[in-house]
């Protein structure tokens, strides 16, 4: 039928309206677990005990499923069916003798006859459902195997991508939040909030309360989003960045050490270093074309921290203009990642390090 956004399928939903079929997904996890909860809401009311059928996607019965696709539903207008993280690139974990299109071929056909009493949700929250951008539509497209079954859900029902929010889009949620809360906070300190925690709601959510907390009824300033938010200490952050452009292994995981990366910090802490490999990338683009210190500072607005440009402008030197880029590409894929996944926000930093040396010392 379509493929939509997370408003207008709000409003159809509210309406009561439902389709056979939903695939949801998305770097914006919470959102798509948010969207999950009202079409099953939408479906069944409060009877989940006896409307809704749950499925691991990584251990789908296809059998069983088709079974309960042409059950009628019990205390509810409609069977609902929950199919969380099935992966059309590797449905099990074990596929030996297994094709994975073979695998998927079979679940289509049986999805193909979808009565009207049933409602079939596949929501994507523990993997990442890769997409690129297509510049002449706007819109993201699916890139690997995945796309099947988000077609089929497109041609037959909806499709609903939860891309993460933009810092702007953020900054007016995270406003009314806090003044819900009694607070207040003003759009350039939310905005500032929002692009201290990558903009993962979760992790916003979290900070949010601390801050109210210590703000006891004052306005939050960016004197207390650095306090509480910015908990790690900046100098491990540049000595990071600075063992990563060295090429120093060793000095890298020490500082990485000293981070303590944790749940509640993890936001704060990879912000922090992927700002840092963005100022070196800054800088090296304006030497390029001839740029000074001055004015970069004066462009981003660095304010007193004019001393982080002219560091920047010294250190970039030690790594192309293409390598910073890759460095930065895989910081916000290791927050992709994190968001979608229960990976420890150590290992992640972890990763993403070993992956910066190692893919360039290769080279």
């Amino acid at each position: 039928m379509a493929k939509t956004d997370s408003e207008l399928l709000t409003s159809v939903l509210k309406k009561g309206e439902l389709s056979r079929i939903y695939y949801i997904f998305g770097a914006d996890v919470a959102g798509v677990e948010k969207m999950t909860k009202l079409i099953i809401k939408t479906a069944v009311g409060d009877n989940t005990d006896f409307a809704l059928t749950k499925f691991n996607g990584k251990k789908l019965d296809l059998s069983e499923l088709s079974d309960c696709i042409q059950q009628f539903p019990m205390m509810a207008e409609y069977n609902c069916i929950l199919i969380n993280d099935y992966n059309c690139e590797k449905p099990y974990d074990e596929m030996r003798g297994r094709s994975s299109d073979d695998v998927t071929k079979k679940l289509l056909d049986i999805l193909k006859n979808i009565p009207e009493q049933t409602v079939i949700i596949f929501n994507v929250t523990g993997f990442e459902v890769k997409v690129q951008r297509d510049f002449r539509s706007g819109q993201n497209i699916i890139k690997d195997k995945n796309k099947k079954l988000a077609d089929f859900a497109e041609k037959k029902g909806i499709l609903c991508e939860f891309p993460l929010k933009t810092a702007d889009e953020l900054a007016k949620i995270i406003s009314l939040k806090v003044s819900s809360g009694g607070g207040m906070i003003s759009f350039e300190n939310a905005h500032e909030l929002a692009e201290m925690c990558l903009c993962d709601e979760l992790v916003i959510e979290n900070e949010i309360e601390k801050l109210c907390a210590y703000a006891n009824g004052r306005e939050i300033d960016r004197t207390m989003l650095h306090e509480i938010v910015h908990i790690q200490n900046d100098t491990t952050i540049y000595n990071l960045a600075n063992a990563v452009a060295s090429m120093d292994t060793k000095a890298a995981f020490e500082a990485i050490n000293e981070l303590d990366v944790d749940n509640d910090n993890r936001g704060a802490v990879l912000y922090a270093i992927t700002n840092a490999f963005i100022d070196m990338y800054r800088a090296a683009c304006a030497k390029k074309s001839n740029v000074t210190i001055e004015t970069v500072a004066s462009d981003f607005n660095y304010g007193k921290r004019t001393f982080v440009v002219k560091n920047a402008f010294r250190d970039s030197s030690r790594m192309s203009i293409e390598r910073l880029r890759e460095c930065i590409i895989i910081l916000c894929d290791i927050n992709v990642k994190l968001n979608s996944s229960t990976l420890s926000p150590r290992v992640a930093i972890e990763q993403a390090v070993t992956k910066m040396l190692v893919t360039f010392k290769g080279r």
